[in-house]
């Protein structure tokens, strides 16, 4: 699969197409409650889509107004593809544009790896977020 390229959109142009993917991803492939899943906060952060060359939603991630990135979705039939690592890449660009100084988040462990690729460094102690053991992560973005 071709790493298709990554859009950066508010919630209300993001909405649906986020909304599938990480229904698919969290909701029903991890067991998420759905009520765990949306907050108040979606309306207030950019989301970074991944489309594939048909349109279809494949990945989906958010940047929040404090430089929190989390809700990183990408469907299971794409995974391997580079399409988390490009929106990952994709929404710390939009970080070092709004000048924050670093990124954090909460990984769930088995994904650390993945972080790690990209810079983030743990810090503190495992924890548990929605029954999926998670760690803090963190990196300082240079300009």
């Amino acid at each position: 699969m071709k790493i298709p390229e990554i859009t950066v959109l508010d919630w209300d142009q993001a909405r649906d197409r986020a909304r599938a993917v990480r229904e698919a991803v969290f909701v029903i492939e991890q067991n998420v409650p759905l009520e765990l899943e949306w907050d108040e906060w979606d309306a207030r952060c950019e989301h970074a889509l991944a489309l594939n060359e048909k349109g279809v939603p494949v990945g989906t991630a958010r940047l929040l107004p404090d430089g929190h990135l989390g809700r990183m979705a990408v469907l299971a039939s794409c995974r391997g593809a580079g399409i988390g690592r490009a929106l990952a890449l994709a929404l710390m660009q939009r970080a070092r544009e709004r000048g924050m100084p670093r990124i954090v988040l909460h990984a769930q462990i088995h994904a650390a790896g993945f972080y790690r690729k990209l810079g983030f460094s743990e810090f503190g102690e495992p924890f548990d977020e929605a029954g999926i053991p998670h760690i803090a992560m963190s990196q300082e973005l240079k300009s």
